[in-house]
């Protein structure tokens, strides 16, 4: 402090000069330690904050693996190789470099094609090359195992997390074993493969036990077997059902008393399994048989069209005579009108919706269904189904394939009006027309 003190009054100005100086630097390390926390922190928000704590686990064991590896690739370029200087700096860890090249090349690879490709293979082929060189160098057997180790952990921490990304982008994993631990403890019988308590196995284990003991007194029975068989399946049985009684509540579960009747119905069928005769999964359809072989209703044949079909708008020449086919849906007294049930509001309204619906979806297919349809799709009485029709035919999509249907073929729809063409536009409102 006395040296200090002496400088500063035999040299005032340098002291001045020394001091807004360090002022200076102290403001420039102050706005350079910002910068670069702002920068780490601008990192840290876009690379690191989004990923998960495994991958940045995964990504900070990875590198502190590569740096023991580019150490040993350090040593061996010096000593092995005779590189010294600039030239060491700058080629000892070109096979580090190269396996970062590849794992971003497989990580970019796994993300637009789904798979690591060639690249992933590279990384493990420079890995292991890396870690045999090494190892080469090592002066002892306990360095060379940890030379050999360190590459290979840094690469299957690297593998790890391509393999979380592979299942994260496609949902699924790459390879289901065939032989895994959890399989090996099911099929030794150590393991449950569904995911029921130990309670529900127990419980239907017993109930299993009473089942095959049932079926085993009964086929003794039918057998003819000996009293003393008989009396030890009777055994066997009696005391199946009383352990079932007791630990699986069997008295008083209603679930269990038909599980148990389930198992017996089955086991005691099993001989019906030979006389069985499934559907064939790729035959037609019993209601496609039917439909094909069901006669399709008569149709009245119309002889002419009428005469003021013809007549009733100016202008229109009459149209000839010719044999039609006639929908018999609409005709008056073709049938005898059966009585419709009695619905309430909201039934009615719900069959209304459902016809409306089917009719909607007919005429998008270019098809005016007939009253008959109808009351066959929905199950409406026919009266009711002509009178929807009656009504929806009026629209002007089903107007338009009705008028098409009488222009290009001759089929005349025998409704509230006759689908005739006029050089005027008609307005069809409720049977009658107006012109325009």
């Amino acid at each position: 402090m006395d040296q200090i003190a002496a400088f500063t009054s035999d040299h005032p100005v340098g002291t001045a000069l020394i001091c807004v100086v360090a002022l200076v630097l102290l403001v420039l390390g102050f706005f350079v330690l910002r910068a670069t926390y702002r920068a780490l922190a601008d990192l840290f928000r876009r690379f690191a904050a989004p990923r998960p704590a495994e991958d940045i686990l995964t990504i900070v064991a990875a590198t502190i693996a590569t740096g023991v590896s580019a150490q040993g690739m350090w040593r061996f370029s010096g000593d092995v190789l005779g590189f010294d200087g600039p030239l060491r700096l700058l080629l000892f860890a070109f096979i580090e470099v190269a396996v970062i090249t590849s794992a971003v090349r497989a990580r970019r690879n796994m993300r637009e094609n789904y798979s690591a490709g060639i690249d992933g293979i590279a990384v493990w082929v420079f890995t292991c090359l890396s870690a045999v060189l090494s190892s080469m160098d090592a002066r002892s057997l306990a360095e060379a195992l940890f030379r050999l180790a360190a590459p290979l952990v840094a690469a299957w921490l690297w593998e790890r997390g391509m393999a979380i990304e592979r299942h994260r982008i496609t949902g699924r994993a790459r390879i289901n074993w065939r032989i895994t631990p959890e399989r090996v403890m099911v099929r030794i019988g150590l393991a449950e493969a569904s995911d029921r308590t130990a309670s529900e196995v127990d419980a239907h284990r017993r109930l299993t036990r009473v089942a095959l003991a049932a079926k085993r007194a009964r086929a003794l029975r039918a057998a003819g077997a000996s009293d003393r068989k008989m009396r030890a399946a009777l055994t066997k049985l009696d005391r199946a059902m009383d352990q079932a009684v007791e630990y699986t509540g069997l008295a008083v579960d209603s679930s269990r008393q038909e599980a148990l009747l389930s198992q017996i119905g089955a086991l005691y069928n099993t001989s019906a399994l030979i006389d069985l005769k499934p559907p064939v999964p790729w035959a037609p359809e019993e209601e496609e048989k039917q439909a094909a072989r069901a006669p399709r209703p008569p149709q009245l044949v119309h002889p002419a069209l009428p005469a003021a079909a013809g007549g009733a708008v100016p202008g229109m020449p009459a149209t000839p005579a010719a044999p039609v086919l006639v929908d018999d849906d609409d005709e008056e007294g073709a049938e005898t009108a059966e009585p419709a049930p009695p619905v309430d509001t909201a039934q009615r309204a719900a069959l209304m919706r459902a016809a409306r619906q089917y009719w909607d979806r007919e005429i998008e297919r270019r098809f005016v269904p007939r009253a008959a349809d109808i009351a066959h799709e929905i199950g409406i009485p026919l009266t009711t189904a002509r009178e929807y029709r009656a009504l929806w035919k009026l629209e002007p999509k089903a107007h338009a394939l009705l008028e098409a249907a009488y222009n290009e073929h001759g089929i005349i729809d025998t409704g509230t009006f006759p689908a005739i063409t006029t050089p005027e536009s008609v307005l069809t409102v409720n049977g009658s027309a107006a012109q325009h």
